[in-house]
C-alpha cells in the first residue's frame, strides 16, 4: 500500500479535491466518480460525499491501494 502525508493550511479540504492534488486522479470530475464508486473510506469508515471535509488527523484510504494521511501545516 502507497502510504501519502498531505500538508494542508486551510481548516479543511475537500476530499475530491485532495484526490487530484495527491495525483490518485487527475481531476476533481475523476475525484468526484472514484469516491461515488464506494471505494474511498475517511477513518476506517465508508465515504460517500465527495466534498466531505477532510481535516488534518484524518486519514483517507483508496480500496488497499492507497492511504492519504492529513497533517496541518506548520506555521
Amino acid at each position: 500500500m502507497q502510504t501519502l502525508e498531505v500538508e494542508i493550511s486551510n481548516e479543511y479540504i475537500a476530499l475530491n479535491d485532495l484526490l487530484k492534488i495527491t495525483g490518485v486522479v487527475d481531476s476533481g470530475g475523476a475525484g468526484k466518480a472514484l469516491v461515488a464508486s464506494g471505494i474511498v473510506s475517511v477513518n476506517g469508515e465508508q465515504e460517500l460525499r465527495k466534498t466531505n471535509k477532510i481535516r488534518p488527523g484524518m486519514v483517507v484510504h483508496v480500496a488497499d491501494e492507497v492511504e492519504i494521511r492529513v497533517v496541518a501545516a506548520a506555521e
